[in-house]
């Protein structure tokens, strides 16, 4: 996924720089855990290494993509996944709210994709519910459902908005397609806020991808959220937005993020920890150096990549092509 944050392209920077100063070996008894965890793409990064992985994150859909990535094993199942591409789409929540056919006014899928959305989503809820697949073989093919349908969504990246005229990529037929199985320790997720379940867990490396600015992730997905979920939620909005209060972080809010960050620090029983961070976060850099060196060895490793962009042809003019992204990295007393 195309995921605002994601650190796909940084992490041999990341996994390289972990291994530096940490000096510990893969493949063996250490529990690594990302509590910040997205699309999975860090966890998933050090499952593959041999560590057991801790994964976390507030929002619903990221939690199942965790799930499977996290904690599957060998959910496969080629009967299952011919049985939902040939479904027969029909007119559920999805087409209904998000499908401008449906008279929502909401463009975000083609009508036919939204109803085989629609298929797919309540076929795996009434399989799971009959007892006829397994849990893990549930959130496998949910995880799966929400990462192919977002290749047909049509937006510019993010679901802040939809696009009036329908693009090429969403014009295509839907076709769902199996996420890989994540080879490793089977690993534990959770769907909670960071600051309570830091007072629950241990290890010996905690890395953190906390959002840098007041963009909530909530707005930006919500429509995957809702995919995840399918609970029928009250939309509000032009676009459609869920009812989201219990789920904004105080990450995003220059008021809250300095007290949330330090009582996350101060709580952590890991030996490691490292926050990635870029120079153009709520939190300056020597707000962080300041509440970090209280709690042991400070140091920071600095990489510069590209920004974030949606589509091309819905770019914004933005200040600058790249970014600096901080690795701050505390060995804890």
């Amino acid at each position: 996924m195309n995921y605002i944050g994601s650190k796909y392209s940084l992490l041999n920077f990341l996994q390289n720089t972990i291994s530096t100063v940490t000096n510990l070996k893969d493949h063996s008894e250490y529990v690594f855990a990302d509590l910040f965890a997205g699309t999975g793409i860090v966890g998933s990064a050090y499952r593959k290494r041999g560590y057991r992985v801790i994964s976390n994150d507030i929002q619903y859909y990221s939690y199942v993509l965790n799930k499977h990535y996290i904690e599957s094993t060998n959910p496969s199942n080629a009967e299952l996944l011919e049985h939902l591409n040939t479904l027969d789409g029909i007119k559920g929540f999805i087409y209904s709210n998000y499908c401008e056919g449906s008279g929502s006014k909401r463009n975000y899928f083609t009508n036919e994709n939204g109803m085989k959305c629609d298929a797919m989503r309540t076929e795996l809820e009434k399989l799971y519910k009959n007892t006829e697949i397994s849990e893990e073989t549930y959130f496998y093919f949910l995880a799966s459902l929400i990462n192919s349908i977002d290749k047909y969504a049509n937006t510019a990246s993010v679901y802040g908005a939809f696009l009036k005229k329908i693009k090429k990529s969403a014009s295509k037929e839907f076709k769902l397609e199996l996420l890989p199985i994540i080879p490793g320790k089977k690993g534990k997720v959770y769907n909670t806020n960071i600051n309570d379940l830091i007072k629950q867990i241990s290890g010996d490396i905690l890395y953190l991808d906390p959002p840098y600015n007041a963009r909530q992730y909530c707005t930006n997905y919500h429509v995957l959220e809702t995919i995840a979920k399918y609970d029928n939620p009250i939309l509000h909005g032009k676009t459609g937005l869920r009812d989201y209060k219990e789920q904004k972080s105080a990450f995003c809010s220059k008021r809250t993020v300095t007290s949330v960050f330090e009582d996350l620090i101060k709580n952590s029983k890991f030996n490691y920890i490292f926050l990635s961070y870029n120079n153009e976060g709520l939190m300056s850099l020597d707000t962080i150096k300041e509440i970090m060196s209280k709690y042991g060895t400070y140091t920071q490793y600095t990489q510069e990549y590209k920004r974030f962009q949606a589509d091309k042809e819905q770019n914004r003019n933005i200040s600058a092509n790249s970014t600096i992204e901080y690795l701050h990295c505390l060995e804890k007393e």
